[in-house]
């Protein structure tokens, strides 16, 4: 959404760019010729890639080859940072956590599916072709102007609306066992930079806190920055058919090649994430 870069607009040259069209995509990189490709268009949404399957595999893994063939085609040695995602470990078990770079990628969505293809995709042109990509597996993160589709924000929109009684005082949930592994979302874009800058090509970096929260404890969270009674109620539409269980990662290797620290408590995410939608609300 445009409303998300409101402030910093008049800083930037947005250039549209349909990223599954191979001749849009090769006609910007010839215009632009990037030192730096920062690839995070993708339909990013687990619970969407049930309902669209294609259009997520298509989007995902199509834009991204029209990236590398179109940088290919252009001449040029742009380094490119691939976000990738937690969701590409999928079914970890108990004794796999936390979670490093090494472990088997077993992908428990077509979302997770589509960003493996993404890495494997970036692991074989960097040794095909030596391309100087950097993959990225960011673990859950959020912050202030995050969609509402994502748990975080959209727990916070609800404890919102209900404050200024525009709902019901009951937060509607999906699977509040599911373990994750959060990190404030400016943190995480501060990493994606320092993987450019300093990671090396043809390696992959997991983003993350390195500390496991289960959905119950992000509510509870979100709830005592309220003063209002507020209920649960579970709701069968954001459920999935199958759910990873936990992701809580190992942040070592990225932080010993970067120099790359969390540094906003999860707290204060969260509180500015909540006042964000109360202002958006008022």
């Amino acid at each position: 959404s445009k409303d998300n870069i409101a402030r910093i607009e008049p800083q930037l040259t947005l250039i549209e760019c349909d990223i599954r069209d191979a001749t849009s995509v090769k006609r910007i990189i010839e215009k632009v010729r990037p030192d730096y490709i920062f690839h995070l268009a993708a339909q990013s949404f687990v619970l969407t890639s049930w309902h669209a399957p294609a259009e997520t595999l298509v989007t995902n893994i199509v834009g991204q080859l029209n990236i590398f063939e179109s940088v290919r085609e252009v001449g040029i040695e742009p380094r490119i940072q691939i976000a990738g995602s937690s969701e590409e470990y999928g079914m970890v078990k108990p004794d796999e956590t936390p979670i490093t770079e090494d472990n088997a990628l077993r992908p428990l969505s077509p979302y997770g599916v589509s960003k493996v293809a993404q890495d494997t995709l970036a692991f074989q042109y960097f040794h095909s072709y030596g391309m100087p990509i950097i993959r990225t597996r960011a673990f859950n993160h959020t912050g202030p102007r995050r969609g509402d589709v994502f748990v975080t924000s959209n727990f916070c929109k609800q404890v919102a609306m209900i404050e200024k009684g525009l709902q019901e005082p009951i937060v509607k949930v999906g699977n509040l066992e599911a373990v994750r592994d959060f990190t404030d979302v400016r943190d995480t874009v501060r990493g994606y930079l320092l993987a450019l800058e300093k990671g090396e090509a043809g390696e992959a970096y997991n983003i993350c806190s390195g500390k496991g929260l289960n959905m119950r404890e992000l509510l509870d969270t979100i709830l005592s920055f309220s003063t209002v009674k507020i209920e649960t109620q579970q709701d069968p539409a954001r459920m999935r058919p199958s759910d990873v269980p936990i992701l809580v990662g190992d942040n070592s290797k990225f932080c010993k090649a970067t120099g790359w620290r969390r540094e906003i408590p999860f707290e204060t995410t969260i509180e500015d994430l909540l006042d964000y939608w109360r202002a958006k609300l008022a």
